[in-house]
């Protein structure tokens, strides 16, 4: 299996953290990911943001309406993107799976909490001073895991096909 893939495989949401920082290499190096994700033209129209200070990531966490647990994280990442280009959302979600995917692999653990359409995106813009054209796509929240739930994830010839999908392939 190469290494991607197995990074891939491992990852799961994690919402409980120990109380070890994440270093700013490694910080450095996720920001470094983020930018490398692909994007429609090569536009680059977006802005990432890192939150490590605890009285910040509390009011993140009052803010959001399922992501509470970002107060115990370590950092919280942010990807804010242009509202004016047409495809930001999707380079955006390009970006943070680059984040966390990066994090994954230097064993930090993270949880993607929803930004983009959320009634609170427009608060943490303000919150963090995020210049107005931008707009919230993705918190990620980081830490080093206190424990990892295991899901039950769907078998993959329940949710694939090939060439062309028929009816008597979803029983």
């Amino acid at each position: 299996m190469n290494l991607t893939a197995t990074i891939i495989k491992s990852r799961r949401s994690v919402r409980r953290y120990t109380d070890e920082k994440i270093s700013e290499e490694i910080i450095k190096e996720t920001l470094e990911c983020a930018r490398q994700a692909p994007t429609a033209m090569n536009l680059q129209e977006w802005l990432f943001g890192v939150v490590t200070d605890n009285i910040l990531l509390e009011k993140i966490a009052d803010i959001t309406d399922h992501g509470k647990f970002i107060a115990g994280a370590a950092a919280c990442f942010a990807v804010f993107g242009d509202k004016d280009t047409k495809y930001y959302l999707e380079d955006c979600c390009a970006a943070t799976m680059n984040i966390i995917t990066c994090l994954q692999g230097f064993g930090v653990g993270t949880c993607w909490v929803a930004g983009d359409k959320k009634a609170y995106a427009g608060q943490i813009c303000d919150l963090l001073n995020v210049p107005s054209k931008y707009t919230l796509i993705s918190l990620i929240s980081a830490g080093y895991p206190k424990d990892v739930q295991i899901p039950k994830k769907k078998d993959l010839k329940e949710i694939t096909f090939f060439d062309r999908f028929t009816a008597d392939q979803k029983k």
